[in-house]
């Protein structure tokens, strides 16, 4: 009897120790909680390759979903479904409820319409954000609400990765390979769009920047769906224009259809005769001739980075924000060849990717 009741004491002491060890190892090592914000659908080519770079940034610095990392993730479908001022900010304040319940500790963004409804509002607080892929200018939104010191310090709880789209570079790497005469850049009205054209104008055309262009290159900014048809008409047509830049992500109709990157890409092979750059290696990959674009997944590593510093304790108000680094030269050879166009062997073994379909 007495030694039963010593097995039994010795069996409630080793339970009772390993209850004690598990549950201050919980409260030693909680999960970190990041709350991911697309500001696209799921799976979208600009959207999903940043996530897919900022996770594989995150998991390479020893974060771990489901053993270190907490990830909740929600996609606002601005750019196909919700994307009028007043079911974007719909959106936002169902992301703001999500967040509130989530309670994380950092945030990550994707794309303008994220950062500028969902994160911008939360300057100044103390939970940490960093953004990828904002196309306006981190000094403009800074206007709307104050968010850092300087790029260089941000000084608050906010930092990021600018998506500088290299547009110059890209002109001038097609324009030595064809002999361009005439690039047309064109854009659309919406938030991403005017900021696309913020950035062509401060690359290409501001002060400092306007000399030294590779070939003559103008602005046009389409309003519509049938204003695009129109303009690859006149494209066509143009003995003057050479090639031109797609930035046109959002466009609708008469009908008041919507019309987003895959239907502009897929029209724009059907019936462009001319190259188009791209602004990512996704429209190229879609179809688009090429040239220099932005890898998306390398930015969104380069924001994961970020992200894996903040969880291992660093200041993002120490973090500073910086541009894209990485531009890629990518090809389709399928598009180069419905366009008669021969890529040089020499560009083809520079390029760091080349799509065949």
């Amino acid at each position: 009897m007495a030694c039963n009741y010593k097995k039994g004491r010795f069996v409630f002491f080793i339970i009772s120790a390993l209850l004690i060890f598990t549950f201050n190892n919980a409260f030693a090592n909680p999960l970190k909680k990041l709350f991911i914000i697309h500001s696209y659908e799921k799976d979208h080519i600009c959207g999903q390759p940043q996530h897919d770079g900022a996770m594989k940034a995150i998991s390479e610095s020893g974060w771990e979903v489901g053993k270190n990392l907490d990830v909740s993730v929600y996609y606002m479908d601005t750019k196909k479904k919700n994307n009028t001022p007043e079911l974007i900010e719909q959106q936002a304040k169902k992301a703001q409820k999500k967040i509130k319940k989530f309670k994380p500790d950092i945030i990550l963004t994707l794309d303008d319409n994220a950062f500028r409804t969902v994160a911008l509002p939360l300057a100044g607080t103390k939970t940490s954000i960093v953004f990828s892929g904002i196309n306006e200018q981190p000094e403009n939104y800074n206007k709307i609400k104050h968010f850092m010191e300087t790029r260089k310090n941000p000084g608050s709880n906010i930092t990021g990765i600018y998506e500088k789209l290299h547009v110059r570079e890209a002109i001038k790497i097609l324009s030595n390979m064809l002999e361009l005469k005439k690039v047309l850049v064109l854009n659309d009205l919406s938030p991403t769009g005017k900021a696309i054209s913020g950035q062509v104008k401060l690359e290409l055309f501001s002060d400092r920047n306007k000399k030294g262009l590779p070939c003559e290159v103008e602005l046009k900014t389409i309003k519509s769906w049938e204003e695009y048809k129109d303009i690859i008409n006149i494209i066509n047509s143009s003995p003057a224009i050479d090639a031109f830049y797609l930035g046109v992500l959002l466009l609708k109709d008469a009908a008041g259809n919507t019309h987003t990157a895959p239907d502009i890409i897929k029209y724009t092979i059907k019936h462009a005769k001319k190259p188009a750059m791209g602004p990512n290696y996704a429209f190229i990959k879609m179809g688009l001739y090429g040239g220099a674009s932005v890898d998306f997944f390398a930015m969104g590593y380069q924001a994961g980075q970020k992200v894996a510093a903040i969880l291992n304790g660093a200041d993002p108000g120490e973090l500073p924000i910086q541009d894209a680094r990485r531009i890629a030269l990518v090809f389709n050879l399928s598009r180069a060849d419905a366009l008669g166009i021969k890529i040089p062997d020499d560009i083809l073994l520079a390029a760091d990717e080349v799509f065949k379909k």
